[in-house]
């Protein structure tokens, strides 16, 4: 089989070929349809996030694909199965936070000091096959073309889950911050649920696009987004602290702000109580990541139903250092998908 490897800190990406993987116990063998490029993909490359710790360094973890192969004791798959695999995978089981009993979400990866993590600690999903346990799969909903499921498999996911986070009631305005690729898909996530919506963005040339998107108004700022009355629950979902900190200006009193966009660079800070009175507003500032496999199934489905649609740019296999090369550059508008068969 064909995988795509990267050889080392700072190096393209690569097609190598590997002999396929076989199924241990409670595993499946997963035949790869599509595989998403997520933006952390590009920071692992660049060791900006630990670099994938297994080797040959396969990463990828919004895989797709159908199982060809089950291992001994596998019940809840069958080949022939359409599934994707999830980015955290299981946990230790012995640490404190393993023993609390929690599901496995995004939290496990950040806590448990021995998460096995696809595509970061197991090869992942830029491969032609790849092997998984089947408790790391999720069956994708009928009819669901792999390269719309791939993306929910962390973009959407975490979209949705940020906008479960952010509990927004009946009623409620919601503003997105950043349009990109999580941002994209936030959207459509918080019309889909008759939310009034708004688009924060200060590239002008997305407002065309916010529109598309179903956004009822599109702002360049917290001052701007206070001007129209500002909003119940903020999803900041581009990568970015101190734009998440500005965004503050703009949430009405007893709001929610959620970080889901990943910021490797700058803290997190709360504006002067001269510029904004953050301790008077009796508002939360909530962290969310992937929130537990129920959520994924949600995202899953409102996609299948038309309701959410993501917009990706496909490559070929062979094209991967492309895919890879546009993504870090920002020249993807939305998500990138790599096509394995």
């Amino acid at each position: 089989m064909k995988a795509a490897v990267i050889p080392a800190v700072n190096e393209p990406w690569e097609l190598r070929d590997f002999p396929i993987p076989r199924p241990g116990p409670g595993q499946v063998l997963i035949r790869v349809h599509a595989s998403g490029i997520c933006y952390n993909d590009v920071l692992a490359s660049r060791g900006s996030l630990p670099f994938p710790s297994m080797r040959p360094a396969v990463t990828g973890h919004e895989p797709v694909g159908e199982v060809v192969e089950v291992g001994a004791g596998v019940l809840s798959r069958k080949v022939g199965d359409r599934v994707g695999v999830t980015w955290v995978r299981e946990g230790c089981g012995r640490c404190d936070y393993c023993r609390l009993g929690l599901p496995v979400t995004g939290q496990t990866a950040m806590n448990c000091p021995a998460a096995s993590t696809t595509g970061f600690t197991a090869p992942g999903g830029h491969a032609e096959f790849m092997t998984a346990g089947a408790d790391a799969t999720v069956l994708l909903p009928d009819g669901l073309a792999y390269e719309l499921a791939a993306p929910v498999m962390c973009a959407g996911y975490t979209a949705w889950s940020a906008l479960r986070a952010g509990r927004p009631e009946p009623g409620d305005r919601v503003a997105v911050l950043g349009l990109g690729a999580l941002g994209h898909l936030a959207v459509q996530y918080a019309h889909a649920c008759g939310f009034e919506t708004v688009v924060m963005t200060r590239s002008a040339d997305k407002h065309d696009a916010a529109k598309t998107l179903n956004a009822d108004f599109v702002v360049s700022s917290g001052e701007q987004l206070r001007g129209i009355g500002g909003a119940d629950v903020v999803l900041a979902t581009a990568p970015s602290h101190p734009a998440a900190a500005e965004a503050l200006g703009g949430l009405r009193v007893n709001g929610r702000l959620v970080l889901a966009g990943i910021d490797v660079e700058a803290p997190f800070s709360i504006p002067s109580a001269m510029q904004y009175p953050f301790f008077a507003q009796g508002q939360s500032i909530v962290g969310a990541t992937h929130g537990g496999p129920a959520l994924l199934r949600e995202a899953l489905d409102l996609v299948a139903n038309g309701k959410v649609t993501p917009m990706v740019e496909t490559f070929p296999a062979a094209r991967v250092a492309e895919g890879v090369d546009k993504v870090a550059r920002g020249a993807v508008r939305f998500r990138a998908v790599v096509t394995y068969a």
